[in-house]
Protein backbone atom coordinates (compact mmCIF):
# COMPACT_ATOMS: atom_id res chain seq x y z
CA UNK A 1 0.00 0.00 0.00
CA UNK A 2 1.19 3.51 -0.43
CA UNK A 3 2.77 5.53 2.22
CA UNK A 4 1.45 9.23 3.62
CA UNK A 5 3.34 12.04 4.42
CA UNK A 6 0.81 13.85 7.01
CA UNK A 7 0.40 17.25 7.96
CA UNK A 8 -1.75 20.11 9.76
CA UNK A 9 -0.80 23.97 9.31
CA UNK A 10 -1.64 26.80 10.28
CA UNK A 11 -2.05 29.46 7.42
CA UNK A 12 -3.29 33.47 8.24
CA UNK A 13 -6.76 33.33 6.60
CA UNK A 14 -5.37 36.12 4.86
CA UNK A 15 -2.39 34.82 2.91
CA UNK A 16 -4.76 31.95 1.13
CA UNK A 17 -3.62 32.85 -2.58
CA UNK A 18 0.29 33.15 -1.25
CA UNK A 19 -0.04 29.67 0.53
CA UNK A 20 -1.77 27.82 -2.98
CA UNK A 21 1.16 29.47 -4.92
CA UNK A 22 4.14 28.37 -2.34
CA UNK A 23 2.61 24.96 -2.10
CA UNK A 24 2.16 24.66 -6.01
CA UNK A 25 5.80 24.99 -6.43
CA UNK A 26 7.37 23.53 -3.39
CA UNK A 27 5.05 20.28 -4.09
CA UNK A 28 6.05 19.78 -7.65
CA UNK A 29 9.42 19.06 -6.47
CA UNK A 30 8.16 15.73 -4.50
CA UNK A 31 6.24 14.58 -7.69
CA UNK A 32 9.67 15.21 -9.08
CA UNK A 33 11.01 12.93 -6.84
CA UNK A 34 8.95 10.36 -7.38
CA UNK A 35 5.28 11.47 -5.01
CA UNK A 36 1.66 9.72 -6.65
CA UNK A 37 -0.34 12.67 -5.04
CA UNK A 38 -0.47 15.28 -2.80
CA UNK A 39 -3.37 17.00 -1.38
CA UNK A 40 -3.92 20.60 0.49
CA UNK A 41 -6.95 20.86 1.90
CA UNK A 42 -8.50 24.40 3.39
CA UNK A 43 -10.57 24.72 6.64
CA UNK A 44 -14.38 24.98 6.14
CA UNK A 45 -16.44 22.73 8.82
CA UNK A 46 -13.49 22.30 11.57
CA UNK A 47 -15.54 22.18 14.99
CA UNK A 48 -13.42 23.55 17.65
CA UNK A 49 -13.30 20.71 20.77
CA UNK A 50 -13.65 20.41 24.17
CA UNK A 51 -10.11 18.32 24.51
CA UNK A 52 -8.49 18.54 21.25
CA UNK A 53 -9.38 19.98 17.83
CA UNK A 54 -6.91 20.74 14.88
CA UNK A 55 -6.82 24.31 16.09
CA UNK A 56 -5.38 23.42 19.08
CA UNK A 57 -3.25 20.88 17.07
CA UNK A 58 -1.14 23.81 15.51
CA UNK A 59 -1.69 26.44 18.04
CA UNK A 60 -3.83 28.07 15.79
CA UNK A 61 -4.78 31.75 16.85
CA UNK A 62 -7.15 34.21 15.37
CA UNK A 63 -7.02 35.04 11.85
CA UNK A 64 -5.50 32.09 11.04
CA UNK A 65 -7.09 28.67 9.09
CA UNK A 66 -6.04 24.77 9.47
CA UNK A 67 -4.50 23.48 6.62
CA UNK A 68 -5.27 19.45 6.20
CA UNK A 69 -2.93 18.18 3.78
CA UNK A 70 -0.76 15.07 2.40
CA UNK A 71 1.58 13.57 0.19
CA UNK A 72 1.03 10.04 -0.93
CA UNK A 73 4.23 7.96 -2.11
CA UNK A 74 4.25 4.29 -4.05
CA UNK A 75 5.81 2.82 -1.05
CA UNK A 76 7.87 3.74 2.68
CA UNK A 77 11.24 3.27 0.64
CA UNK A 78 10.65 5.61 -2.29
CA UNK A 79 9.76 8.31 0.71
CA UNK A 80 12.75 7.09 2.17
CA UNK A 81 14.95 7.92 -0.54
CA UNK A 82 13.66 11.24 -0.72
CA UNK A 83 13.91 12.32 2.57
CA UNK A 84 17.34 10.94 3.25
CA UNK A 85 18.18 13.39 0.46
CA UNK A 86 16.23 16.40 1.75
CA UNK A 87 18.47 18.72 2.66
CA UNK A 88 20.32 18.42 -0.25
CA UNK A 89 17.22 19.15 -2.28
CA UNK A 90 16.64 21.97 -0.53
CA UNK A 91 20.07 23.40 -0.91
CA UNK A 92 20.08 23.22 -4.29
CA UNK A 93 16.01 23.42 -5.51
CA UNK A 94 15.54 27.58 -5.49
CA UNK A 95 11.75 26.52 -5.02
CA UNK A 96 13.21 25.90 -0.94
CA UNK A 97 15.15 28.94 -0.85
CA UNK A 98 12.91 31.17 1.53
CA UNK A 99 13.99 34.07 0.08
CA UNK A 100 12.89 33.41 -3.35
CA UNK A 101 9.02 31.11 -2.06
CA UNK A 102 8.82 32.56 1.14
CA UNK A 103 6.02 30.30 3.43
CA UNK A 104 3.18 32.41 3.80
CA UNK A 105 2.79 30.30 7.54
CA UNK A 106 4.50 29.89 10.64
CA UNK A 107 6.34 26.48 9.92
CA UNK A 108 7.18 25.93 13.56
CA UNK A 109 4.09 25.38 13.91
CA UNK A 110 3.45 22.66 11.06
CA UNK A 111 3.10 19.22 12.37
CA UNK A 112 4.28 16.06 10.02
CA UNK A 113 5.04 12.71 10.49
CA UNK A 114 4.86 9.47 8.34
CA UNK A 115 2.33 6.69 8.46
CA UNK A 116 1.82 3.11 6.92
CA UNK A 117 -1.15 2.76 4.83
CA UNK A 118 -3.03 -0.03 6.43
CA UNK A 119 -6.75 0.64 4.64
CA UNK A 120 -7.04 2.62 1.40
CA UNK A 121 -10.59 1.59 -0.73
CA UNK A 122 -12.38 3.11 -3.41
CA UNK A 123 -10.81 5.84 -5.89
CA UNK A 124 -9.21 9.57 -5.68
CA UNK A 125 -10.62 11.97 -7.22
CA UNK A 126 -10.08 14.93 -8.20
CA UNK A 127 -11.62 18.13 -6.04
CA UNK A 128 -12.36 16.43 -3.35
CA UNK A 129 -14.39 17.91 -0.02
CA UNK A 130 -11.49 15.69 2.62
CA UNK A 131 -12.61 14.82 5.75
CA UNK A 132 -10.08 14.51 8.01
CA UNK A 133 -8.83 12.65 11.04
CA UNK A 134 -6.02 12.05 13.81
CA UNK A 135 -7.23 9.55 15.93
CA UNK A 136 -5.43 8.08 19.01
CA UNK A 137 -5.58 4.45 18.43
CA UNK A 138 -4.36 1.64 20.97
CA UNK A 139 -1.17 0.36 20.18
CA UNK A 140 -1.76 -3.01 20.11
CA UNK A 141 -5.38 -3.38 18.76
CA UNK A 142 -3.69 -2.54 14.94
CA UNK A 143 -5.73 -5.36 13.55
CA UNK A 144 -9.18 -4.16 14.94
CA UNK A 145 -8.55 -0.65 14.00
CA UNK A 146 -8.43 -1.87 10.29
CA UNK A 147 -10.72 -4.31 10.41
CA UNK A 148 -13.85 -2.20 11.95
CA UNK A 149 -12.32 1.01 9.26
CA UNK A 150 -12.61 -1.92 6.73
CA UNK A 151 -15.94 -2.68 7.76
CA UNK A 152 -17.22 1.11 7.97
CA UNK A 153 -16.18 1.32 4.07
CA UNK A 154 -19.37 -0.53 2.62
CA UNK A 155 -21.47 1.97 4.74
CA UNK A 156 -19.89 5.21 3.80
CA UNK A 157 -19.24 3.90 -0.04
CA UNK A 158 -23.49 3.48 -0.16
CA UNK A 159 -23.05 7.06 1.67
CA UNK A 160 -21.38 8.43 -1.28
CA UNK A 161 -17.38 7.97 -0.49
CA UNK A 162 -15.32 8.36 -2.90
CA UNK A 163 -12.20 6.93 -0.80
CA UNK A 164 -11.35 6.17 2.48
CA UNK A 165 -7.48 6.31 3.89
CA UNK A 166 -6.26 4.74 7.11
CA UNK A 167 -2.64 5.11 8.13
CA UNK A 168 -0.42 3.89 10.85
CA UNK A 169 2.13 6.04 13.02
CA UNK A 170 5.57 4.88 11.20
CA UNK A 171 8.02 7.79 11.35
CA UNK A 172 6.34 10.61 13.79
CA UNK A 173 9.11 13.28 15.12
CA UNK A 174 8.36 14.89 18.66
CA UNK A 175 8.25 18.75 18.29
CA UNK A 176 9.31 21.40 20.41
CA UNK A 177 6.27 23.06 19.91
CA UNK A 178 3.84 20.60 18.83
CA UNK A 179 3.42 17.22 17.10
CA UNK A 180 0.95 14.38 16.20
CA UNK A 181 1.33 13.11 19.66
CA UNK A 182 -0.04 16.14 21.66
CA UNK A 183 -2.01 17.07 18.88
CA UNK A 184 -4.28 13.89 20.21
CA UNK A 185 -2.88 13.81 24.06
CA UNK A 186 -1.63 10.51 23.36
CA UNK A 187 -1.05 8.10 26.15
CA UNK A 188 1.87 5.17 26.94
CA UNK A 189 0.85 2.35 24.61
CA UNK A 190 -1.18 4.40 21.91
CA UNK A 191 -0.19 5.48 18.45
CA UNK A 192 -1.20 8.02 15.84
CA UNK A 193 -3.60 7.13 13.04
CA UNK A 194 -3.62 9.62 10.22
CA UNK A 195 -6.80 9.24 8.17
CA UNK A 196 -8.83 11.07 5.65
CA UNK A 197 -12.21 10.22 3.91
CA UNK A 198 -12.79 12.13 0.33
CA UNK A 199 -16.43 12.68 -0.83
CA UNK A 200 -17.58 14.58 -3.81
CA UNK A 201 -18.76 17.18 -2.07
CA UNK A 202 -19.54 18.97 1.41
CA UNK A 203 -23.33 18.36 0.59
CA UNK A 204 -23.04 14.60 0.08
CA UNK A 205 -20.59 14.51 3.45
CA UNK A 206 -22.91 16.50 5.69
CA UNK A 207 -25.97 14.60 4.22
CA UNK A 208 -23.87 11.31 4.70
CA UNK A 209 -23.25 12.38 8.52
CA UNK A 210 -26.96 12.71 9.34
CA UNK A 211 -27.65 9.70 7.94
CA UNK A 212 -24.78 8.21 9.69
CA UNK A 213 -26.11 9.96 13.39
CA UNK A 214 -29.62 8.25 12.72
CA UNK A 215 -28.51 4.87 11.60
CA UNK A 216 -25.53 3.93 13.16
CA UNK A 217 -24.94 2.79 16.75
CA UNK A 218 -21.43 3.12 17.72
CA UNK A 219 -19.61 -0.40 19.03
CA UNK A 220 -18.78 -0.61 22.04
CA UNK A 221 -15.32 -1.35 22.06
CA UNK A 222 -13.96 0.36 19.51
CA UNK A 223 -10.18 0.35 19.47
CA UNK A 224 -9.72 3.71 20.32
CA UNK A 225 -10.57 7.24 22.24
CA UNK A 226 -12.94 8.74 20.13
CA UNK A 227 -12.85 12.17 23.47
CA UNK A 228 -9.75 12.62 21.59
CA UNK A 229 -9.99 12.22 18.36
CA UNK A 230 -9.50 15.57 16.35
CA UNK A 231 -11.52 15.57 13.11
CA UNK A 232 -13.20 18.49 10.72
CA UNK A 233 -14.43 18.89 7.01
CA UNK A 234 -11.49 20.69 4.58
CA UNK A 235 -11.93 21.60 1.12
CA UNK A 236 -8.87 20.53 -1.31
CA UNK A 237 -7.34 23.64 -3.14
CA UNK A 238 -4.07 22.33 -4.16
CA UNK A 239 -4.18 18.47 -5.91
CA UNK A 240 -0.95 17.61 -8.11
CA UNK A 241 -1.13 13.90 -9.11
CA UNK A 242 0.06 11.50 -11.99
CA UNK A 243 -2.91 11.99 -14.13
CA UNK A 244 -3.35 16.05 -14.24
CA UNK A 245 0.44 15.82 -14.76
CA UNK A 246 0.41 13.06 -18.17
CA UNK A 247 2.08 10.63 -16.24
Amino acid sequence: MSYIDGFVIAVPTANKDEFVAHAERTDAVFMEYGATRILECWQEDVPRGTTTDFFGAVDAGEGESVVFSWIEWPGKAERQAVMGRMDEIAREDERFDPEKNPPPFDGKRMIFGGFESIVDLGTPTPGAYVQGFVVPAYGDKMEAYRKMSEDAWAMFRDYGALRQVEAWQDDVPEGKQTDFFRTVKIEPGEKVAFSFIEWPSRAVCDAAMERMHAEMTPPDDIPFDAKRMIYGGFQSIVELNRQNRGE
